[in-house]
This record gives structure tokens, C-alpha cells and sequence, in this order.
């Protein structure tokens, strides 16, 4: 079972208060989670490790629309880089984020992000085990 944490936090823009959360991705998927059905006859399935957090981004509709967003602003220091993504205009099929597991993403976990999110930044570090980040998500 997963646990996702919301935690909200404030941010001052300006004179005005403005709502922020920051949405925590699960940090990996453990290999007890993962299932393989409809395997060949006489092949049993093993999985040996749990599949590590690699990437986070904004969507247009659910994970299955496959609507990836292209156009953000980037930011590298030394140890970390982030990504921040303006969502305003219409999003019919909602905004949402979404998390993908293994270095090639071959996993994503999905969540809606509220109608009214204007802005996410994502903030990455490398993580501790190979192709893992460590990723904060700013949305507000």
C-alpha cells in the first residue's frame, strides 16, 4: 500500500497569501507490490527489488491520454535541477500528476491535481540508488 503525504504549506507572493502544496511522490514501489500475471505456462515469476522514483511531471487528462506537457522552464545548479510548468489555460480532462518508477519509467503512479493548480515546479536530486531522484513537487 501506498502512502501519499499532502502537506500544505504557504508561500508569500507579492502582498498577497497565495495556497501551496507540495505533493510527495512515493519514493519507490516495493517489489511485494508487483505482480505478473498471465506469465507463460511453467515460468514463475520473481520480482527481486522494488522499482525506484525516477521522474515527476504535470499531465494534461488521465495517464492513459498520454498527455504530456512540453513546455517548461529548466533550472540547474550543482547538486539539483527542477523543472516548473505553468498550467493555466483549459485542461478538459483535468491536470495531473504524474510519478514514474524505473530508469526507464516503466511504471507510472497517477493522481488529479485540483482544477485550480496554476503552477508545479519539480525540484530533483539524485537519489541513493542508480537512476533514483529524490523530487519535491511545488504546486500551487
Amino acid at each position: 500500500m501506498f502512502i501519499e503525504r499532502l502537506m500544505c504549506a504557504s508561500l508569500i507572493a507579492s502582498p498577497l497569501l497565495v495556497s501551496a502544496a507540495t505533493l510527495q511522490c512515493p519514493a519507490l514501489i516495493p517489489a511485494s507490490a508487483i505482480q505478473l500475471s498471465d506469465t507463460e505456462a511453467d515460468w514463475l515469476p520473481h520480482v527481486a527489488s522494488p522499482l525506484y522514483l525516477h521522474a515527476a511531471a504535470p499531465m494534461s487528462g488521465p495517464p492513459e491520454m498520454k498527455g504530456d506537457l512540453a513546455d517548461f522552464k529548466a533550472s540547474r545548479s550543482k547538486k539539483e535541477w527542477s523543472y516548473t510548468y505553468a498550467l493555466e489555460g483549459t485542461f478538459p480532462n483535468g491536470k495531473w500528476l504524474q510519478c514514474t518508477y524505473g530508469e526507464r519509467n516503466q511504471v507510472t503512479l497517477s493522481r488529479r491535481l485540483p482544477d485550480d493548480t496554476q503552477e508545479c515546479k519539480f525540484t530533483y536530486r539524485k537519489g541513493a540508488k542508480a537512476g533514483q531522484h529524490d523530487i519535491t513537487t511545488l504546486c500551487r
